[in-house]
């Protein structure tokens, strides 16, 4: 019989509750944003007035926020979406107002962007800005 003592058995019985433990307190995965389901509708909301095939906002930049398609071609002046990078994403930049006033987005009276539509925006970016 091997004697073991009081102290190993609790140090040995602490150790595996920290194992077992440390599974348990990881955060759950972030849930996918999709395109269609989560950020279509709030670029239709605050956007595509003006960012749609013949408004004012796609005549001036070239920008269509009405699709996919268009969102992920850009600008006439180069892509607005880095996926993986919502930081350096030039729609993130404008829709959270890091840019110079005048060039923000919505323009005009049209209200910003809540901070949960940005972090949906930047979530989607950041998962890959994937055509889900």
């Amino acid at each position: 019989m091997i004697k073991v003592s009081k102290t190993t058995l609790i140090r040995t019985a602490a150790a595996a509750s920290v194992v077992l433990l440390a599974g348990c307190s990881q955060e759950p995965a972030e849930l996918p944003v999709s395109f269609s389901k989560d950020v279509m509708p709030v670029l239709q909301q605050h956007c595509s007035e003006c960012h749609m095939p013949g408004g004012v906002g796609e005549v001036a930049s070239g920008l269509d926020l009405s699709s996919y398609e268009g969102t992920m071609k850009g600008t006439k002046f180069g892509a607005i979406v880095r996926p993986g990078d919502s930081t350096s994403s030039t729609i993130s930049i404008l829709i959270e107002g890091r840019a110079d006033p005048s060039i923000n987005m919505p323009h005009g009276d049209r209200p910003p962007l809540t901070k949960e539509e940005t972090d949906i925006i930047a979530k989607w970016i950041n998962q890959g800005a994937k055509n889900n």
